[in-house]
């Protein structure tokens, strides 16, 4: 069945209102008609069963016939925060991190960042168009919560957002043994919220690793080999998914 995204306020008690682009893609792309169903995603971890009642070429009007959780989303919030990388790495990293069940991600500026944002209008736009891939990639993974992309944070501001949360990781290639790595995974069941930290291209300063224990946030190894940015962050993510996934 199609599967589509509203926000809260299309949302009238039975009735749902299908404005914008689904709009098109309902009638001329799926040709889709009055009395045939789809299910309509409220971005919060709840699907509505619905029956289309009446279509124009602005707005689509739905009824509720049953509403579910999803029960696709993990029990524990993951916040991912990224160095931000050079070129369209973070495209790739968010596609992928959202499909793997992350609930935000934070792009962050580190010491070896490479990329500068100093106009603000195109990060903006870089803003814009990495919350479309999000919902993009919400939508085929069958997402109940379309991830937020948050605006471009400081290390030192990223570490306060982090320290808001129930545990902060920080893979690092020096942090001791998998064992240990092995026992936070088992444990992640016991924090409803989560932060990991990835380095971009270089990894991160000792200096920047040190400013993180100190705010709690514990280092761990990923494994004897050294991995890309926009590799790290997905093979722990694909760590925390397995431990995280419930029958």
């Amino acid at each position: 069945m199609h599967r589509f995204y509203v926000d809260k306020d299309q949302i009238q008690g039975d009735t749902i209102q299908i404005v914008g682009s689904d709009v098109n893609h309902i009638r001329n792309v799926l040709r889709m008609k009055p009395d045939d169903e789809l299910i309509i995603c409220n971005g919060q971890g709840k699907d509505y069963y619905c029956i289309i009642r009446k279509m124009s070429d602005g707005k689509i009007t739905v009824q509720k016939l049953k509403e579910q959780e999803t029960g696709t989303e993990l029990k524990t919030k993951i916040t991912l925060f990224q160095g931000l990388p050079n070129k369209d790495k973070m495209e790739l990293i968010i596609q992928k991190a959202v499909e793997l069940g992350v609930y935000d991600i934070v792009p962050v500026i580190t010491k070896r960042v490479i990329v500068k944002l100093e106009d603000r209008k195109k990060e903006m736009k870089k803003l814009e168009r990495w919350q479309a891939i999000a919902e993009n990639a919400a939508k085929q993974s069958g997402r109940g919560v379309i991830p937020k992309i948050h605006t471009v944070k400081t290390f030192t501001e990223a570490l306060g957002l982090c320290g808001q949360l129930d545990l902060g990781l920080i893979p690092y290639e020096n942090a001791q043994g998998i064992g240990y790595t092995k026992d936070i995974m088992n444990s992640l069941k016991n924090y409803p919220t989560v932060g990991v930290f990835i380095g971009p291209e270089g990894g991160f300063e000792e200096f920047e690793i040190i400013e993180a224990k100190e705010n709690k946030i514990e280092p761990i190894t990923l494994g004897k080999r050294i991995l890309r940015t926009e590799t790290a962050g997905l093979a722990v993510l694909s760590m925390m998914m397995l431990s995280l996934e419930e029958e």
